[in-house]
């Protein structure tokens, strides 16, 4: 690569940066309604509550399998032919669901839709941080994750509008929306780069000048080179030092119990309470849950300049509290609806904080040549646990459950706790080499 003038200009957002926010806000979009999708289809063909488990705990299952399989495949063909691969399981998986009208074909169609979710979000959790400029990194990898959020709103939108009508009719229109997101999609797709970084990292140096050229072009790219390395050498000396320092017990503990708490915390009472104790709901909790995520979700715009280690510890022991306080209050708001609305809105408020902290954190904690991988490795625990916790509540009263809800959120507060003491701040302008640790100094 030609070296840096003098003087180099400052970063700018550019053309091609648009493009890749929206394939990655839409890429998580769709993973959400898909992932989603599992807790409605409860109602599609009658089953008992052992069935009820199963399809509950499919899409963990085959999210997680998504998961294990595109992680390293992203860092071994790279990010953009891995998402060219869950694109085409997103249509073969969506034209299957408009005729799945038995059992065993719900699950078929499912598993194969889930499983690109899970590599897709896996893949984007991983190429954000690496592609976004670094003025923007964290606030666009927090928005982008909103769009998770938003997929749930639009999946309970279509859920409820269609509840009163033929089963077949709902199941087409969750299908004719999700190809039409998906043609948007796969043009946004077409408009965008590989990870420079990735290719640089994996020696292909003539691929990355080629892709610089055409996408970025070299005076943009070295400003943002520059902007980064700028960014490295004002950290502070004790953060700098103590990203080198923290090893990767400290990192698998925390980002392990965050990303489990998150992951079961946040489905216990969006997806399985509707289908477990009020089914007449569903749909609305699905909505109310993921709809106040969405809108609390904007605290993604200030990502870059407040701490990520605060936002992580007021969110897990928000959630928390709030946990408690619904325990508590089961013979109040069992009576009033409006109140059981009202805690769950407070309650996602602080689950939605924390969820969009530990899934920007677990994806930039990792050196880039295995940060697909270690981010897959994390999830596929953390959602494979989730999937336990499906199967040991099923038989739970609202009150065992609940509580038991409260100890999964013990458990991410703990990961919480011990980032704040013993991990470094990832946020505030950080960039990408301090919190992975890839420094040169």
């Amino acid at each position: 690569m030609s070296s840096a003038p003098q003087t180099v200009r400052d970063e700018h957002w550019t053309r091609t940066d648009s493009w890749l926010f929206w394939s990655f806000g839409l890429g998580m979009l769709l993973e959400n309604y898909i992932f989603s999708l599992s807790s409605v289809a409860t109602q599609w063909v009658p089953m008992p509550k052992s069935l009820q488990s199963l399809l509950l705990a499919w899409s963990p299952i085959w999210l997680i399998i998504g998961i294990a399989v595109a992680g390293p495949l992203a860092d071994r063909v790279g990010r953009k032919n891995t998402f060219y691969t869950t694109m085409a399981l997103y249509g073969l998986g969506a034209i299957g669901l408009v005729f799945s009208n038995q059992y065993a074909l719900i699950l078929l169609f499912l598993a194969m839709l889930l499983f690109a979710a899970g590599g897709e979000m896996n893949t984007i959790m991983a190429v954000s941080h690496e592609m976004m400029p670094h003025r923007h990194r964290g606030k666009t990898m927090m928005l982008e994750l909103n769009f998770i959020n938003l997929g749930g709103v639009i999946l309970g939108v279509v859920a409820l509008s269609t509840a009163y009508q033929h089963v077949a009719f709902q199941r087409a229109m969750i299908a004719v929306t999700l190809l039409a997101v998906l043609v948007i999609l796969f043009f946004a797709r077409r408009n965008t780069p590989e990870s420079i970084r990735w290719l640089e990292r994996t020696g292909q140096h003539d691929r990355a000048r080629a892709e610089i050229e055409r996408f970025y072009g070299f005076e943009e790219y070295q400003a943002r080179q520059e902007a980064a390395r700028r960014a490295t050498q004002a950290a502070q000396a004790s953060d700098a030092s103590r990203a080198k320092r923290v090893g990767l017990g400290l990192k698998l503990f925390t980002t392990l119990t965050i990303s489990f708490a998150g992951s079961a915390g946040f489905g216990l009472m969006t997806y399985v309470l509707g289908p477990h104790f009020f089914p007449k709901l569903n749909a609305a909790i699905i909505l109310v849950a993921t709809g106040t995520g969405f809108v609390s979700g904007f605290f993604g715009l200030w990502a870059d300049r407040w701490s990520r280690k605060s936002l992580l510890l007021i969110g897990y022991l928000g959630s928390f509290v709030m946990t408690l306080v619904i325990w508590a209050t089961i013979p109040a708001w069992s009576k009033s609806l409006a109140l059981f609305w009202l805690l769950l809105i407070v309650l996602n408020v602080f689950v939605n904080i924390g969820y969009l902290t530990e899934d920007t954190l677990k994806g930039e904690v990792w050196p880039t040549q295995r940060r697909g991988t270690y981010t897959a490795l994390v999830r596929f625990i953390s959602i494979g646990l989730y999937i336990a916790t499906i199967y040991i509540t099923q038989n739970f009263g609202i009150t065992a459950y609940t509580m038991f809800n409260a100890l999964v959120w013990a458990i991410g507060l703990a990961g919480a706790v011990a980032w704040w003491i013993g991990g470094y701040e990832t946020g505030k302008g950080a960039s990408l080499d301090v919190a992975s640790g890839e420094l040169d100094t």
